[in-house]
């Protein structure tokens, strides 16, 4: 009698721990299946930037001018005063792009560019290496791109990523997760605006630390695979009649000064030999006197604000020859 209990109890523990196999599983994934589902909006917001390129062939149904190029690029080029005159112009760029992205962007999209469109490429100090500084940022990075391009033209491409990026965002909500809880208290500072009126200290100080972004331990400053990046951009334009424009937006000069003399040289001299290799103009606008003393066109050391960017297209349309050509 003993032993048919002990048998029975046996087999009720092994039915009660597979159902909490199953159960507890179930379970979770339902969990993850609903938040998942609350999530898709805030991931939608989260890449708004990237919604830009489902306006192509909709409502930017050609693209005559236009950048590509990364922080630099998506915020010192205002086309407002060109798309008044009627010029059709779009802005390619993205932040943190690098030039392997710049030229899945312009593989993807590049055929709304018109025959003997312009296309400017900008070259910032960290061109030539990457602007993310960890890998959490390469990974957020790389993930907006599955939302806006197609697989052959990923760089790296991930079939589980690409499937976490449409079908489960929620594995890759990290610290977003915690805006399906909006009651919930956090302890965490956010950094106030200075205000009007522009603080200098405050603008050099945080000219340091966008300096310390771009050049503090970074094992190459001048990496050989996104160099020949810059000259596969430039032969796609080539190839379809686009002229592409070596560019260098402007800097405030509490950024620019703190560059090393050492590093400008060698930056200075890869641009030089990509432009006689390949033909290209380049302009270089980081040492401008209109802008490097003029704060009030800079959102930060080294990116213009809306103003800044308005008063600097004034410029390219008079001073870039083939800009000045096309408008002619």
């Amino acid at each position: 009698m003993a032993k048919r209990k002990d048998k029975r109890r046996k087999k009720y523990d092994i039915m009660r721990f597979a159902l909490k196999c199953i159960c507890i599983p179930a379970a979770a994934v339902f969990i993850i299946y609903l938040l998942n589902d609350s999530y898709r909006k805030i991931n939608e917001e989260k890449y708004q930037d990237i919604s830009k390129f489902s306006t192509l062939g909709i409502y930017v149904p050609e693209v005559q001018i236009g950048n590509l190029g990364s922080s630099h690029g998506a915020y010192d080029f205002n086309y407002d005063a060109l798309t008044e005159r009627g010029y059709s112009c779009f802005n390619f760029a993205n932040t943190s792009q690098s030039y392997n992205y710049d030229l899945a962007v312009l593989k993807e999209f590049g055929s709304y560019l018109t025959k003997d469109s312009i296309l400017f490429i900008p070259v910032s100090y960290f061109s030539f290496n990457n602007e993310v500084v960890n890998d959490a940022e390469r990974e957020a990075m790389s993930l907006r791109y599955y939302h806006c391009l197609s697989p052959e033209n990923i760089p790296d491409y991930d079939l589980y990523i690409d499937i976490v990026a449409h079908k489960l965002p929620i594995l890759s909500a990290g610290k977003d997760i915690l805006k399906l809880f909006p009651n919930l208290k956090l302890s965490i500072i956010a950094c106030a605006a200075e205000g009007d009126g522009i603080d200098e200290a405050a603008f050099a100080g945080r000219a340091q630390e966008r300096y310390s972004r771009h050049f503090d331990n970074k094992d190459e400053y001048f990496m050989q695979e996104r160099i020949e990046e810059l000259y596969e951009i430039i032969d796609y334009c080539k190839e379809h009649d686009i002229t592409p424009i070596l560019i260098t937006t402007p800097f405030s000069k509490y950024y620019r000064d703190l560059v090393s003399e050492d590093f400008l040289t060698e930056f200075e001299s890869v641009v030089e030999k990509v432009v006689s290799d390949t033909g290209v103009s380049y302009y270089d606008y980081s040492y401008d006197a209109r802008f490097r003393g003029n704060l009030a066109y800079f959102m930060d050391a080294d990116h213009l604000n809306g103003e800044g960017a308005a008063y600097f297209m004034e410029i390219l349309m008079e001073e870039v020859s083939e800009l000045k050509s096309f408008l002619s």
